[in-house]
């Protein structure tokens, strides 16, 4: 993605930035996948595991935040560079929120161990995660190649994710009807599904910025939500939630 300069050594800076930034981007999908993988087989280790690896993001970002300051500081980039720069900086802070979304899932997961199993709830949230992870590692490759297309397949792809998460907040209002026994599990569950949702939109941002770095102006409109969660009413007998 980096293109040659007269100052080879602004080509090095960016060269290490686009590297931490691709590092970064593989621990967050890396981070999404553990978590999924914790909750779908109750797995108390790897769930420990991506709290504890949350810090090496937070790391990371730190370590961008500094090569950001510098680079102003020292190189004052302009046009493309300036945007490639600050769009760097953009993208780190999208990164960290996923693994921030990857580790409460992990957290709620430690909690759903000790409930039982609710319906096919796992394995939507499953699919969800698959979806997302997938966004991740193709955001990642339309950055590194400026590949607006790409970007936009990705913010597309997103809908889907929204679809899922809606028709699992209807299915989990009704299991929580249906037996008062239940609400505890899915409330964790409703939780797990609005962190991965999240983690769509944060991804959805990543290739939102990947479109202004190329383009240079950001996409007309406004992004397409699919997302109807806040408005469903579902009713049960005579109980209506």
């Amino acid at each position: 993605m980096v293109s040659g300069h007269i100052v080879k050594s602004f080509d090095d800076d960016l060269n290490h930035l686009v590297s931490t930034i691709s590092e970064m981007a593989g621990l967050a999908e890396r981070q999404l996948a553990d978590s999924i993988s914790a909750m779908s087989r109750r797995d108390e280790q790897l769930a420990a595991n991506v709290i504890e690896q949350d810090k090496r993001l937070d790391d990371l970002e730190a370590d961008i935040d500094a090569q950001v300051v510098r680079m102003l500081a020292l190189r004052q980039p302009q046009a493309l560079d300036l945007r490639a720069v600050l769009v760097a900086l953009k993208i780190s802070s999208d990164l960290e929120r996923v693994g921030d979304y990857a580790k409460n899932v992990a957290k709620r997961t430690l909690t759903l161990m000790q409930a039982p199993v609710i319906g096919q709830a796992t394995s939507t949230i499953v699919r969800m995660g698959s979806i997302v992870g997938g966004m991740i590692s193709n955001v990642v490759d339309a950055y590194l190649n400026a590949d607006v297309v790409k970007a936009q397949e990705v913010r597309a792809r997103d809908l889907d994710v929204d679809q899922l998460h809606s028709s699992l907040f209807r299915e989990l209002l009704t299991y929580m009807m249906e037996d008062p026994r239940n609400i505890t599990a899915c409330t964790h569950l409703l939780f797990i599904a609005k962190n991965i949702e999240r983690i769509g939109d944060h991804v959805t941002n990543i290739a939102e910025n990947v479109h202004f770095l190329v383009a240079g102006e950001n996409i007309a409109g406004d992004r397409p939500k699919n997302d109807l969660s806040s408005s469903t009413i579902i009713t049960v007998g005579d109980k209506t939630a």
